[in-house]
């Protein structure tokens, strides 16, 4: 008895009418497809442009301010500050004396009248103080002072005359008032300097970035200082040396737990142990660097043990086969040719570092910092924060503030994403 020959198989005829309907319904599929993740770029793209366009158009006007001519003429005044006083050891204590605030408010009410005062920030005066501290024979004749406007003014300065703020009567005054004195020439408007030197203040005509972002920097140094070596360390001994029984399997499951927690709960981490066991002052650089370190190392491991994963087998044999110890081929093969995938995941864990907020709430850094931190124990804050309490303000002058805080906000990113995406292309090796 013989097998039985199955029958050969004939070739499809891709020309019957089943076939062509097949075939064409396929395209369209595949159109359907292709257009459907097309419209999705689009849409995303969209998105980006709308929050780009809008960010920037209420963020460009916080990097500018309004300022007014006010001449002043000490001898009019009731400062009574001798220049003689200014040139001895006890000059700091005679400009803190002075009443500057009270000349300034005489001066403006000689130059403008009643409204004087209310054209000038209640910070003007500060200015004059630092002027005649810079340079004492101002305080013989009448200079002319350039002083922030107040918010009032510099709404005036806008031309937003369609808004419904811009309605109210004292609004409309006052947007006249700017156009008579811009007719006299004696208001411009130009680059803020001030929003990129000074710190927090209550008003938003002498608040600044510098403090939130020198805190920002400083706890950024703590975070990566502490987070990458001890994640990549920890990546290695887990994919590397550690054995393979359920003590590890549990280390493995806890850490990707731990990068799904919510940030909130290293907040309270951070303020049981750093704070209240270990006593670290509170609202400081470095216990928000150690509460964000603690956040980001268990995303840096799992993206270390992934790329330790991508090393092909073969580097380590072959390394191995030459004589190399296993400590030379983790040195010289294994972490080099790894760096690309654990700086990527380093970008990751800071770029979500950076805009958290949450965490450093619990921990303190929503204090009102009005100079910038000189170390690591000082009070701080940090750029997210700093714009969510500007974005809580009553006065309209901090809107402009918090949209050019965002904007730096993204640019201290990019920044930092730029030096750890060339770091990354740098040690790259293609093989």
């Amino acid at each position: 008895m013989t097998d039985a020959v199955p029958p050969k198989r004939q070739p499809t005829d891709w020309k019957t009418d089943t076939m062509q309907r097949r075939i064409r319904a396929r395209y369209r599929a595949e159109k359907r497809f292709r257009f459907a993740g097309l419209f999705a770029v689009v849409l995303a793209a969209g998105f980006l442009a709308f929050l780009i366009v809008t960010m920037v158009s209420n963020g460009a006007r916080g990097f500018t301010q309004t300022e007014i001519a006010l001449p002043v003429d000490f001898a009019a005044t009731d400062l009574f500050l001798d220049p003689q006083a200014l040139r001895g050891p006890a000059a700091e204590q005679a400009l803190a004396a002075a009443n500057f605030e009270q000349a300034a408010d005489q001066a403006a009410t000689a130059a403008y009248g009643e409204i004087g005062p209310e054209l000038l920030s209640n910070g003007a005066w500060l200015r004059i103080r630092d002027a005649v501290a810079a340079d004492h024979d101002l305080l013989n004749g009448e200079h002319i002072f350039w002083l922030q406007a107040s918010t009032d003014v510099d709404f005036g300065a806008r031309g937003d005359t369609g808004t419904r703020r811009a309605q109210r009567p004292e609004r409309q005054a006052m947007i006249a008032r700017y156009a008579a004195l811009n007719d006299a020439g004696q208001v411009r408007r130009g680059f803020s300097w001030t929003f990129l030197t000074a710190s927090d203040s209550s008003d938003p005509t002498l608040a600044g970035i510098w403090g939130a972002l020198k805190g920002s920097l400083l706890t950024m140094l703590v975070t990566i200082a502490l987070a990458f070596p001890i994640g990549v360390l920890t990546a290695v001994y887990l994919e590397e040396y550690a054995p393979r029984n359920r003590w590890t399997d549990l280390i493995e499951v806890s850490i990707n737990n731990l990068a799904a927690v919510p940030s909130i709960i290293f907040g309270l981490l951070g303020l049981a142990v750093f704070i209240n066991t270990f006593h670290l002052p509170r609202s400081a650089a470095i216990v928000g660097g150690l509460t964000l370190a603690l956040m980001t190392m268990p995303v840096i491991v799992i993206s270390g043990r992934n790329a330790i994963k991508s090393v092909p087998p073969s580097i380590r044999d072959a390394a191995l086969g030459v004589g190399a110890s296993s400590i030379q081929v983790l040195a010289h093969h294994v972490l080099p040719l790894s760096l690309p995938g654990i700086l990527t995941g380093t970008i990751i864990g800071m770029s979500r570092a950076l805009g958290e907020t949450a965490p450093l709430l619990l921990i303190g850094m929503r204090a009102f910092v009005a100079s910038p931190p000189g170390g690591l124990t000082d009070p701080a804050t940090v750029l997210p924060v700093q714009i969510f309490l500007w974005s809580d303000e009553l006065d309209p002058g901090f809107i402009e503030k918090t949209s050019a805080a965002i904007i730096v906000l993204l640019l201290f990113l990019l920044a930092m994403n730029g030096i750890a995406i060339w770091l990354r292309n740098k040690y790259e090796q293609r093989w």
